[in-house]
Order: C-alpha cells, then structure tokens, then sequence
C-alpha cells in the first residue's frame, strides 16, 4: 500500500473511531423563561440554566433556552422533542396556538411553579382556557404558603417512569406552595404523581395565618393523560427578602431527591418510554 493511501485510509479510521466516541444527542430540550419578575423565579430560571446544560452533558440530550417568546411558532419547535416553561407562559395567540398545535402532535412539555399562574385582574389572568382548564386541569391560582419551606412529598403512584427509584416520601428543597381551584382528583385526565404528605403540616410560618395549611390535600406533581406533559410546583427559591439583602437562600436541585424526579421525567418524555 502506498504511503498516501495509508495515510488516507489511517485518517479515516480515526475519524471513525472519533464519530463513535461522540454520543448522539437523544433528543432536544428548548426551555421558555422571561425572568423579569420576582427574584425567586429569576433565581430558579438561572438555577435551571445551569443545571439542565450539565445533565444534558451527562445524558446526551442537548438543552437550549431562550428568552424571546416569539420563537414559540411551527417552524422553530420542529427541532425540539421537549419544551419547557421555566416561569412563565406564552401571551400571544399565534404563541399560543403554535403551543396547543404542538402538544396535540405528540410534542412534550415539562412546566414548573409560576408556568401554571393565572389570577384575574392580575397581570397573569385566566384568559386562556384550553392551557388552565383543559391542559393543566388546575384553574386559577387560589392561594399560597409563605415563606418558602422544604415539604415531605408523597408518591402516589409508581406507573410513570418519573418516580422510578424514588422513595415513597421525598424531601423538597424550599418552596413556596399553591393552592388551585380545581381539584384534580375529580378529573379522569389527571394522574397525581406527587403530593404534599400530611407530616408537613404545619406548611408555611407566615406571618399571616392563611400561608400556613394546617391540612387539606394539595398535588404537586401532576400529568394529563392525554399529553405528554408534567407539571412541576416546584420553582420558588427561597431569597432574603426580608434582610433586604436579596440573597438567595435555597436552591430547587440541591435536593437530591427532587432533582432525580425532574431528570427521571425529562428523560421519560424526551425519549418516549412508556
């Protein structure tokens, strides 16, 4: 063999062999965030653009971001297997519409805490029917916990690979809870995947009464069975607001628990396993 072919042939090999050290992605995640109000949501936001990057680098997933809402169209969704809603959602009709088009396609979302607001004559109202009422079975926002506190959370059912491996009660990073207006035990299109077990309780140390629940039953974590979707609580860092130093206090992945139960489920649906 001559030495130019060797030398050709030697590089291709190598190209070779380097093309399969290099995994190939399993799938896309785009995530949505605004990050202009509240500084506990804009703390999770950064939190969670640093985080997802790094499990994307572990599980061979790519993950990108963006703060420019416009991009939520046909065109630009085509290249994402998952989309996520890190604290807000989309207000445009043609945002919207390019939503809804996506899911009822087979497209998969993974939404976390303020993504799920909506409280008329706020500057979130309930203007949007199908993603309140139909998607996320929950309705309006009725109230909440303060100030941001760790909650024992019960898994109610095993049947998604979200919850593989996790124990039947988890311990939350600091959080601020919500309340809805719809119970979603009495909707067959929700399957509960975790709640606020009853040893939280008292949940919340005010100062007002009404932000701390003494009882009741409150999801957390929930999916549509007609979606490929989850909705997590879960996105409220916990800052310093009364020191007035802003400081941020907690963050959502340094529980170890909660942050497997997110990349169970973004794994579960970026890759379709039943």
């Amino acid at each position: 063999m001559k030495i130019r072919n060797l030398f050709v042939f030697v590089f291709a090999f190598l190209l070779s062999i380097n093309s399969f050290a290099q995994p190939v992605s399993k799938f896309n995640v785009i995530a949505f965030y605004t990050a202009k109000n509240d500084k506990a949501h804009i703390s999770f936001v950064h939190e969670a653009n640093r985080r997802f990057p790094q499990m994307a680098k572990q599980y061979h997933f790519t993950y990108d971001s963006t703060n420019n809402w416009a991009n939520l169209n046909a065109k630009f969704l085509a290249n994402y297997q998952v989309i996520l809603f890190l604290d807000t959602r989309p207000e445009e009709p043609a945002q919207r519409k390019a939503f809804e088009d996506y899911m009822n396609t087979g497209g998969a979302w993974m939404g976390f805490h303020f993504s799920a607001f909506a409280l008329d004559h706020s500057a979130y109202p309930q203007n949007w029917d199908w993603y309140h009422n139909t998607f996320l079975g929950s309705g309006q926002y009725v109230s909440n916990t303060w100030r941001p506190t760790s909650a024992n959370l019960r898994v109610e059912t095993n049947k998604y690979p979200a919850t593989k491996g996790l124990k039947h009660i988890i311990r939350s990073a600091p959080n601020e809870w919500y309340r809805w207006q719809m119970d979603l035990r009495k909707n067959p299109d929700i399957d509960i995947l975790l709640a606020i077990d009853s040893t939280s309780f008292p949940l919340g140390t005010g100062p007002k009464q009404s932000e701390i629940w003494h009882s009741g039953y409150y999801p957390v974590v929930w999916t549509n069975k007609n979606y490929r979707m989850v909705y997590f609580n879960m996105g409220h860092n916990d800052i310093d607001y009364e020191g007035k130093t802003d400081k941020e206090l907690s963050f959502t992945f340094d529980s170890p628990e909660e942050s497997q139960l997110i990349l169970n489920t973004l794994l579960w649906l970026g890759t379709k396993h039943e």
